[in-house]
């Protein structure tokens, strides 16, 4: 896969909901749970699935770093 965002993280999809039009796709990127949220189209589409590798893609114009 060739993308243009910076922001990729790979990780393991632990949990596919489906709802009525979108969906909800949690993924483990290291013991921290990234959620997405897209069309139930999309799921199929991509044969999403818990235990399946993905990357949580963020295309955002600013990404903050934040310390405590």
């Amino acid at each position: 896969m060739k993308i243009s965002a910076r922001n990729r993280l790979k990780g393991k999809i632990v949990e596919v909901k489906k709802g009525t039009t979108t969906a909800h796709v949690k993924i483990d990127i290291g013991g921290q749970v990234v959620t997405a949220v897209i069309t139930n189209d999309s799921v199929d589409e991509l044969g999403l699935a818990a235990g399946k590798s993905a990357y949580a893609v963020i295309k955002a114009s600013d990404v903050m770093v934040g310390v405590d």
